[in-house]
């Protein structure tokens, strides 16, 4: 069965229906987001998207805000092209520094990093697109610490991609901050999951 592209209104629970479950949703999307959740060098992590991330986000954040009808909507126009479309991997790039001022700095030093971001499949690089909705580059060059990246794959990088042998490299090529690493067999699993067969 192919997962939805798309959540509505439909789909997200009313606070009344979600408190008593919350918490094992919680648990639930903490599962699924693990194999999805990659380390790049030592300030970089990549949290791939798909249907159940997105959807426990707007949860959250009504649980949070409480701000009813007129903020869901604005929730689904944030978070649906989020969701793969069949032919894509999307992935939130974070940036995580606690000192302020190193972080500052490093930001600083990484313009245009989310255009150097790749998923390597057999050989063959797909270079991250960022999401449009903002300009991500401060005027100093100073990049934002997060990212919104969609990956869009050839229908061949497709039926290679979760192939046994087929090796996929996850990696940042800035001139700044190259950083690479492979995909485990359960994040090769779990990603391709977000492909139509």
């Amino acid at each position: 069965m192919t997962t939805p592209k798309t959540l509505t209104k439909n789909d997200i629970l009313t606070l009344e229906y979600y408190l008593p479950v919350r918490d094992q949703l919680r648990r639930d999307i903490v599962q699924i987001k693990k194999p999805r959740r990659i380390e790049i060098g030592p300030d970089a992590t990549f949290y791939f998207e798909n249907y159940a991330t997105m959807k426990q986000q707007i949860q959250e954040m009504l649980y949070i805000e409480k701000g009813g009808d007129e903020q869901l909507i604005d929730e689904l126009e944030a978070y649906n092209p989020m969701i793969p479309q069949g032919s894509e991997l999307t992935a939130t790039l974070m940036f995580e520094i606690n000192d302020e001022v190193r972080r500052g700095k490093v930001l600083r030093s990484l313009t245009d990093v989310e255009l150097t971001a790749y998923i390597e499949v057999d050989g063959e690089k797909v270079f991250a697109e960022p999401e449009q909705e903002v300009e991500r580059t401060a005027a100093d060059g100073k990049t934002s610490s997060v990212h919104f990246l969609h990956f869009r794959f050839p229908a061949a990088l497709i039926s290679k991609f979760a192939a046994d042998e087929t090796r996929v490299i996850l990696g940042i090529g800035h001139e700044n901050y190259r950083h690479m690493t492979e995909l485990n067999a359960e994040t090769k699993a779990s990603l391709a999951a977000d492909f139509d067969a």
